[in-house]
């Protein structure tokens, strides 16, 4: 572990900044032309970005720059690297979709690498200051991204909404902030630790700060009953955008959630646990039961990803038992794993729903699905694999993924909370099934056929034999999340 600047290090992150700006410059220096530029450079700036995280991942080393506002330790560099690849993937799904909206521009790219930027910062925020620079960083981009299509009432208004509750959690999260530091005296995650950890605090207003904290946490995941944002904005949004904001940043909110709770709140467990206990339960609980009435694809799947988000607050929930943290790795690699997963499973989803539109057409009803199988045999067994993966069903990473934090739990002595979990996921079979029987079963509404270039057939393909084959050898994902927790917990 270093204390100093380790440009080295941060090299990634500055590397990020400077591209945006080159292509920014190249982009508008282009004029009419730009749109033809801006998604290659995208491409490749994620590519290197992937394998650049990934080899210093393999390092293993933790260093602390710029007065410990910024940790690049394994986790950092892990969920980085998936991050990248994430927008990597979410780019090339998106492609023909914005081509044939007029939104191929430069104006798109921009601000898809402008919240890529921002989820780097939030995971290697070791700062109060530095994640909320890069929440909003993330969050502005995201909300100009939902406004692109000016021209559309319906995507106005899920802009407004957005930013309206959004700017409603970010002041929950700054009130919870200036509560702590009230308390504490610093803004450094390493130092609210020592001083929560000696006792010598007021106890009230650290309680008050926790709450708001998580309150504010809780919105950016979309975890009930902060989570009203969510339907309506994943409908509203021009779907390459819903698939922005759906895949990636899951990632990012993870590792803040990780950062603040963990790194700096562990001491007060026994509080927070009982909170993200009642967030669980409720996002089960309202995640399925409500999608089940959904007729809208993208609505269907705002609920589902807040049913995940309360499968994911297990595991970060499960860490301390009766006060020891022996388990704490273990549980907390489990939700990194269900984090990872869900993000992969929810790229391949919305990649095959993009594919599905067409020039004039938006799938997005349940009828919409109807025939699939007949249309394109290969694309509707990808989703039939997606749908597992959502679902829990063998052999997809997705059920493993779910088994994990459910030991987890039973391990904490939460036994009657893994029973709600399974319960509620059996609920949640039923949408998943759903989609597969209208595919299989239903006979299509148009004739039209499926098709998709060499490229994006090839990474749909890919994706979906990633989930299948990290659902039969999950070991190898599993340890790198439980070694990156791990080597991030002892620094």
């Amino acid at each position: 572990m270093q204390s100093s600047t380790n440009w080295a290090s941060v090299a990634p992150i500055i590397f990020t900044a400077l591209a945006i700006a080159a292509v920014n410059w190249i982009d508008l220096a282009r004029g009419k032309n730009r749109s033809s530029v801006a998604y290659p450079l995208s491409l490749l700036i994620t590519l290197v970005l992937t394998v650049w995280f990934g080899i210093n991942a393999a390092g293993g080393e933790t260093h602390y720059s710029f007065a410990r506002l910024v940790v690049v330790d394994p986790m950092a560099n892990v969920l980085s690297s998936f991050s990248a690849a994430a927008m990597f993937v979410t780019l090339v799904y998106t492609r023909r979709y914005l081509s044939d909206r007029d939104m191929f521009a430069g104006e798109f790219y921009m601000l898809a690498l402008f919240t890529m930027l921002g989820q780097f910062v939030m995971i290697s925020g070791n700062n109060f200051l530095t994640l909320y620079l890069g929440l909003e960083l993330l969050s502005l981009s995201s909300y100009a991204l939902v406004a692109l299509r000016r021209d559309s009432r319906v995507t106005s208004e899920s802009a407004m909404k957005y930013f309206v509750l959004g700017a409603l959690s970010s002041g929950f999260l700054l009130y919870g902030m200036s509560m702590l530091y009230g308390a504490t005296g610093s803004l450094d995650l390493n130092t609210v630790f020592q001083v929560v950890e000696s006792g010598r605090v007021n106890a009230s207003m650290l309680a008050f700060g926790v709450v708001f904290l998580v309150a504010g946490i809780a919105f950016k995941l979309g975890a009930a009953p902060f989570h009203m944002w969510i339907p309506d904005v994943y409908q509203g949004s021009p779907t390459a955008v819903t698939l922005l904001i759906a895949g990636a940043p899951k990632l990012a909110a993870f590792a803040m959630m990780l950062r603040i709770l963990v790194e700096g709140l562990l001491p007060l467990a026994v509080d927070w646990q009982v909170m993200l206990t009642v967030l669980a339960v409720i996002s089960l609980a309202i995640g399925n039961l409500t999608a089940i009435m959904q007729s809208n694809l993208k609505r269907m799947l705002a609920y589902s990803t807040i049913s995940h988000m309360g499968f994911m607050l297990l595991g970060m929930l499960s860490g301390v038992a009766g006060g020891k943290v022996d388990g704490a790795a273990s549980a907390y690699g489990s939700s990194m794993f269900y984090a990872v997963t869900y993000v992969l499973t929810t790229l391949g989803t919305f990649g095959i729903i993009l594919l599905r539109t067409s020039k004039g057409f938006e799938a997005e009803t349940l009828e919409d699905m109807k025939g699939m199988s007949r249309k394109n045999p290969w694309f509707a067994l990808l989703m039939l694999v997606m749908m597992f993966s959502l679902a829990g069903l063998p052999p997809t990473m997705g059920f493993y993924a779910k088994l994990a934090v459910l030991q987890a739990v039973v391990q904490a002595g939460m036994s009657w909370l893994a029973v709600v979990a399974v319960l509620f996921s059996l609920i949640g079979a039923f949408y998943y099934l759903r989609i597969i029987k209208l595919m299989y079963f239903d006979v299509p509404a148009g004739e039209e056929k499926l098709e998709a270039s060499g490229g994006l057939q090839s990474l749909l393909s890919l994706n979906g034999l990633v989930i299948i084959a990290l659902g039969i050898f999950p070991a190898a994902l599993m340890n790198l999340c439980y070694q990156a927790i791990r080597a991030s917990l002892g620094s």
